[in-house]
């Protein structure tokens, strides 16, 4: 996006589809350029036609909007947990990327995580000035784990503080509220509603039974080489999206949470196409993380960005704090990466722009009045708009700035 002689990152949304409750319409009023969608009526594993992606690609450019990356090709469990017709999910996967690609659509953002998709403990957590965030609080989530999931051993992944507060908190519970706990945690995928069960949760743990963070990497770098080869061939770029939170769960490893899980990938499957999503909110939640580093360290293999920040705080809690303030140092981030897109376009490349968006956002104003029952968690319009502006000026002051 340009304004005046200043060029920013591209400007986006994340848009749900045609069921989302904020409109294609309503995206381009907030001034974004672009959208990051995916065709979610699609089940996780099967192939993506070119038809579908066509149609998909025509409702976004009707509405004066482009369809700038793919959020996401789901990667199915059976590859990650190293079962199943691998071929078969491969192919698809493969060709997936190869119609993507004919269709003009470069960037496909996907993740590795386990069973769970990302995790929250509250979804409405209200904040002094009456907006809500999503929180994630560790007492919480022990209480899923221990008395909703009753997992073998969870008790050791946690304090003795965090156990006793687990336990009155559960037990200050009535049966209809831990029902919407546990629907709160175990039904949130992107886009869709499984309709899971505890039991569900349990079944597919078992088959990671004896499966250690080396098992893990290793089912992911055999699906990278299995898919990278395609997506060179398409010229589409793959963006892994990092752990959220960034930190074993579950009982579960995690293989992207921090700087030295991303230099492995690479290392490890060293093709053009194997990039990252650069995530500030979620590799944010790990105090491990040095943000602007990351940013520097990793800068030419980002191919699409969410810019979000949260707040950690001394119990291992954390929220979705407003977008310019909690734990990321933003403007130092945001400065690397117009850095890494002035470096791009230098060096002659067609895909120097990067694309960002503002990730997940605070309900607020009017929105806190509306039925959300359908809605995607954090993704409300208001909050995001007021995310994106904020971007907005952040990335014009540091371009008159130079």
């Amino acid at each position: 996006m340009a304004i005046g002689d200043y060029q920013l990152m591209e400007e986006s949304f994340r848009w749900y589809g045609p069921d989302d409750m904020v409109p294609l319409s309503y995206i381009r009023q907030a001034g974004a350029t672009a959208v990051f969608t995916s065709l979610h009526q699609i089940p996780y594993g099967e192939l993506w036609p070119r038809e579908a992606i066509r149609e998909r690609i025509s409702i976004v450019e009707r509405a004066g909007l482009r369809w700038t990356a793919v959020e996401s090709v789901p990667v199915h469990e059976d590859i990650r947990t190293g079962k199943g017709d691998l071929k078969k999910l491969f192919d698809n996967y493969a060709q997936t990327l190869r119609n993507l690609g004919a269709e003009g659509v470069k960037t496909v953002i996907y993740n590795f995580m386990p069973v769970l998709d990302w995790i929250r403990t509250d979804l409405r957590h209200k904040l002094p000035d009456g907006s809500e965030c999503l929180l994630y609080n560790p007492a919480h989530f022990a209480a899923f784990e221990i008395y909703a999931l009753q997992r073998k051993g969870a008790e050791a992944d946690y304090t003795v503080k965090q156990l006793q507060d687990a336990k009155t908190w559960w037990e200050s519970l009535d049966n209809a509220n831990r029902e919407q706990f546990i629907r709160n945690i175990i039904d949130v995928f992107p886009g869709c509603k499984f309709g899971l069960t505890v039991g569900d949760i349990r079944t597919m743990l078992a088959k990671y039974d004896g499966m250690g963070k080396d098992g893990l990497r290793k089912n992911f770098i055999r699906f990278l080489e299995a898919v990278c080869p395609a997506a060179e061939e398409a010229d589409v770029k793959l963006a892994v999206h990092p752990d959220d939170p960034p930190f074993p769960v579950l009982g579960l490893p995690r293989i992207v949470s921090k700087a030295a899980d991303v230099e492995a990938l690479f290392k490890a499957v060293d093709s053009p196409a194997n990039g990252l999503c650069f995530c500030t909110g979620s590799f944010s939640a790990g105090p491990q993380n040095d943000l602007p580093a990351m940013a520097k360290q990793f800068a030419s293999r980002i191919h699409a960005v969410h810019l979000r920040s949260t707040q950690r705080l001394p119990d291992g809690s954390f929220f979705e704090a407003d977008h310019l303030a909690g734990s990321v140092d933003m403007p130092k981030v945001v400065r690397l990466l117009l850095d890494e897109q002035d470096r791009r376009k230098k060096e002659g490349r067609a895909d120097w722009l990067l694309a960002f968006r503002p990730d997940h956002g605070h309900t607020m104003m009017d929105d806190l009045q509306k039925d959300l029952s359908n809605a995607n968690p954090g993704y409300t319009c208001i909050g995001r708009m007021r995310g994106l502006s904020e971007l907005r000026g952040l990335m014009l002051g540091l371009r008159a700035s130079e």
